[in-house]
Parts: C-alpha cells; structure tokens; sequence
C-alpha cells in the first residue's frame, strides 16, 4: 500500500468525470488499498473518492460512523428526507460550508471482489455518501453550498 498525494484546490481533476471502471482486478483492489492508505493518514479524513488523489476512475473508500467500504462504480439509487449539514473536504482544508442533503440514502456499487453490495446511510453517512459520489461527476462540495461556515 502507498500514500498518494492529495489533489487540492483548483486541480483540474476535480473536476473531470470519473470513468466507470470495467475490469476489477489487481491493480483497482491496489488503487483502493492505497486510497484507503491515504485516507488514514490523512487528519479528519472521513471518505475519498479516487479523482482526490489523482485516479480518474469511479472508485470511492470509505472510513466513517463504523462503515468502511471500498466501492466500485457507486451509484444513488434512493434518497429521502432532508438534513442541513456542515461540510468540508480533504481538497479543500479548511474551507466549511452548509449543504441541504438527503437525510437518507442507499447506494449500489460492487466491492473490490467485484460482487454487487447495497449500503443505506443515514444521517452522517447519508452526507458523505452524496459529498464523496457527487466528486466522481466532476461537483464539489462548494457547488452545493447555501451559506459558508467559520469553524
């Protein structure tokens, strides 16, 4: 496993969309082995999609309110109720904004032995689901903002 380097600001990758990743094999299972890698030594690191650390691929890892998933190509396919939120991103230190998201949400996407998985989140998750899925289309958090926040 490595560290990678996070990609920051006006890094032209956080905008681009993400590619829909054909072939699980082991160069995807060492990709998210790494980004997880990254994650935790990362400080308040919670979930990172693959175009934060350069990787143009629909790939997501996730570390938070006891889930740790590693996804391949997730998608929403359900959301409901509404949560405003406080949000931050590892590309963007410390910069906080409010958001309204889905109180709930659930997700499908393969995991890296390619079999097929459904996660509902709620609350917290149901946040960083939207947040780290909303990267892999090329939408930051920013975008999504109804008011900045000091911290």
């Amino acid at each position: 496993m490595a560290v990678r380097k996070l990609r920051y600001n006006d890094d032209e990758i956080l905008r681009k969309r993400c590619k829909e990743v054909t072939v699980i094999d082991d160069r995807i299972r060492q990709n998210l082995d790494d980004m997880l890698e990254t994650l935790h030594h990362t400080e308040n690191g919670a979930a990172l999609a693959a175009n934060q650390v350069g990787i143009c691929k629909r790939l997501v890892v996730i570390d938070y309110c006891d889930c740790l998933l590693k996804l391949v190509n997730p998608r929403i396919i359900g959301c409901s109720g509404e949560q405003e939120c406080v949000e931050g991103c590892l590309s963007f230190p410390d910069r906080y904004v409010k958001t309204i998201r889905p109180k709930k949400v659930t997700i499908e996407a393969m995991d890296e032995n390619g079999d097929e998985i459904m996660v509902t989140g709620e609350d917290e998750l149901a946040k960083c689901f939207c947040h780290e899925l909303e990267h892999l289309d090329g939408i930051i958090f920013l975008d999504k903002a109804i008011e900045v926040v000091e911290l």
